[in-house]
């Protein structure tokens, strides 16, 4: 009697859900930095851009724009395209 009850008991417990991880879409990603976080990100990278030049005057669009285009990419998922997003005064 002792198995039986083992074995309904066995079969009366649920089985455990297998944990699926979640992909983070772009919608996601940007939220989860913010608008102010993405500008900081941005300023950086370009400013890391123009002292590679030794702060050549006449490039800073440029550098804003390219920092740009890299942190969306670094923003978005793999395989995935950035929505185009406002272009903002540095």
């Amino acid at each position: 009697m002792k198995k039986a009850q083992t074995r309904a008991a066995a079969k009366a417990r649920p089985t455990p859900r297998k944990r699926v991880p979640v992909k983070r879409t772009r919608a996601s990603a940007t939220a989860a930095v913010g608008d102010e976080e993405r500008r900081r990100m941005i300023a950086e990278a370009a400013y890391y851009k123009a002292e590679r030049r030794g702060f050549a005057a006449g490039h800073d669009e440029q550098d804003w724009l390219e920092a740009c285009a890299e942190i969306d990419a670094r923003l978005s998922p793999p395989g995935g395209t950035a929505p185009a997003r406002r272009r903002r005064d540095p």
